[in-house]
């Protein structure tokens, strides 16, 4: 059981570093996009911020074939410590077999589906990441996703597991891991978030209280 920080930002690599239960970071195009330098630059800084665990990159060229090449430029970033997110369709799952097969740490990503989780289970997939929120808006049930997800990697008997992502808040988390995830991966906002609830600060406050009257 992990909890993942999704975040392309070195920044909030280094206050997950310092929170000391981070396990790595995952991150996509997206994410990358918005710190506005190339992953060869961000994702060797990312490792060397968290200092332990696997950094996620998604791989995103245009063909197969580039999106191979691009997967052994990014792995040979930093051997070892760097996975690949690679999107669920069947010539991404043929490359994600290969890859596995090399020893590389792979994730199928976007899985909407149990027979999409199924496929990628018997290619080798260490992780399958759906993405809980999105599956909510446009499948009805996000969480259903994560069972029906969980229960394959369970009667697959293998190695994978199911890292949740989508999250938008720390109850959909915490359903998530109800739901058979065994690992999430949150913004930082969202990571703080699970430690916060307004009674434990009224709790606080209310201590405090008490040894300034015992003064």
């Amino acid at each position: 059981m992990s909890i993942y920080l999704d975040s392309a930002s070195v920044a909030d690599a280094v206050r997950a570093a310092e929170l000391g239960f981070v396990a790595g970071i995952t991150t996509n195009p997206r994410l990358l996009a918005q710190v506005g330098k190339p992953a060869e630059e961000v994702i060797p800084a990312l490792c060397d911020a968290l200092g332990r665990g696997l950094v996620f990159y998604q791989l995103n060229a245009p063909t197969p074939e580039d999106r191979e090449a691009e997967a052994r430029r990014i792995l040979a970033l930093r051997p070892g410590r760097v996975g690949l997110k690679i999107p669920c369709t069947p010539e991404d799952t043929a490359l994600l077999a290969r890859l596995t097969a090399e020893g590389a740490v792979c994730a199928a990503t976007a899985v909407f589906s149990a027979h999409q989780g199924y496929l990628a289970c018997e290619a080798g997939a260490r992780y399958l990441i759906p993405y809980v929120n999105r599956a909510t808006r446009l499948l009805g049930d996000g969480l259903a996703l994560v069972r029906d997800l969980a229960a394959v990697c369970a009667a697959t008997g293998g190695e994978t597991s199911v890292l949740a992502a989508s999250l938008k808040s720390p109850q959909e988390a915490v359903g998530a891991v109800l739901a058979g995830a065994a690992h999430v991966t949150l913004p930082l906002e969202q990571i703080l978030a699970l430690g916060e609830h307004p009674l434990t600060r009224q709790a606080m406050e209310a201590f405090a209280s008490a040894r300034s009257g015992e003064g």
